[in-house]
């Protein structure tokens, strides 16, 4: 699980097979999601005892699951080190957009983050990173997810070479068939590796968790933009915007009293003028134990209507699954 289409030729070679041979197993492994060796009917009986020799297929398991008012589903995998991580469904008027984990934990530790409190365990394999879709779809129906994002718990940019790898199995046409196009990418903000993944050639989409639009504010809440000032992240994303030819997504968590007033609103649109983007706006989704609170749903739709006549795209996102914790890293802390 996780070898790529290149990697599978490799192994048929291997055993004395002609390389057409793996391009068939990636097309099981992935598309038709058939996990055992003997049922894949287009290969030998010799070649199915070989593979069985030396091989497994051994997708996560499902720990835990729970689905909101709402129609949010959330999941919590577990890998074979005994480590949680996980899985987000969320429906959308005949749409679904699965949200993943990229790593264990997070080294990142922003302030207002369950996962961020229980520290990086570890970053996830390729395999462990499309088994998380793999089964979604196992679970609730191939149909389930139109849309996948690199949002869930972890920083995708801290696992670059993996999340690349996976992000070619989602989308080969012979593996999970999603669109570059509905793919995102979502960061705190790294910003030499949003330049590396604008340069890497993958047409997917780049979301920025701004949530500040001051270097004092972002640097409060998120440890990372000591290093990576928002100078040298607006630039980042403008060379991402110039070199892709697409806009960006900041997403702008509100937290009650912190950065919900109007010079949070001017000083954003300042932040982002002249750059291709949106910008979503939603509450924060509240994690016992930390301080921010979530502000009410009339703030932030003031925030919103106070917004948008200043910046190009605005949305007012309503939070999903609060009723289940589904703010990335609450079931995992929980159940560690």
């Amino acid at each position: 699980m996780g070898f790529t289409r290149s990697q599978l030729e490799e192994v048929m070679t291997s055993l004395g097979e002609k390389p057409y041979r793996g391009r068939q197993l990636f097309k099981w492994l992935y598309h038709t999601r058939q996990h055992d060796f003997n049922l894949m009917t287009d290969q030998s009986r010799d070649l199915r005892e070989r593979l069985v020799a030396a091989y497994e297929i051994r997708p996560i398991e499902t720990a835990h699951r729970a689905k909101s008012v709402d129609g949010t589903e959330k999941f919590l995998f577990r890998l074979d080190d005994g480590h949680g991580v996980e899985a987000v469904l969320i429906p959308d008027n005949g749409r679904g957009t699965a949200c993943v984990s990229s790593q264990a934990g997070c080294a990142l530790g922003c302030r207002f983050c369950a996962t961020g409190v229980m520290g990086l365990r570890r970053s996830l394999t390729v395999g462990e990173i499309v088994s998380q879709l793999l089964l979604l779809r196992d679970l609730r129906g191939g149909g389930c997810f139109t849309n996948v994002v690199f949002m869930g718990m972890g920083e995708p940019l801290h696992n670059f070479e993996n999340m690349v790898e996976a992000i070619g199995i989602i989308n080969d046409s012979s593996g999970l068939a999603v669109a570059a196009r509905k793919i995102t990418v979502s960061t705190v903000g790294i910003a030499p590796k949003i330049r590396t993944l604008a340069d890497s050639g993958l047409k997917v989409r780049l979301a920025v968790s701004l949530n500040a639009a001051t270097q004092e504010k972002r640097a409060e809440i998120m440890p990372l933009a000591r290093k990576y000032g928002l100078d040298e992240l607006m630039e980042a994303v403008r060379y991402y915007t110039q070199k892709t030819g697409t806009r960006v997504t900041f997403e702008y968590v509100l937290f009650d009293g912190f950065n919900d007033g109007i010079e949070d609103v001017e000083a954003l649109s300042r932040l982002v003028r002249g750059v291709p983007c949106k910008i979503n706006i939603l509450a924060y989704n509240p994690v016992p134990g930390l301080d921010f609170k979530r502000p009410g749903d009339d703030k932030v739709d003031w925030f919103g209507r106070q917004l948008f006549p200043r910046a190009p795209a605005v949305t007012v996102r309503k939070s999903r699954g609060t009723d289940i914790q589904a703010a990335c890293g609450q079931l995992a802390g929980r159940m560690q």
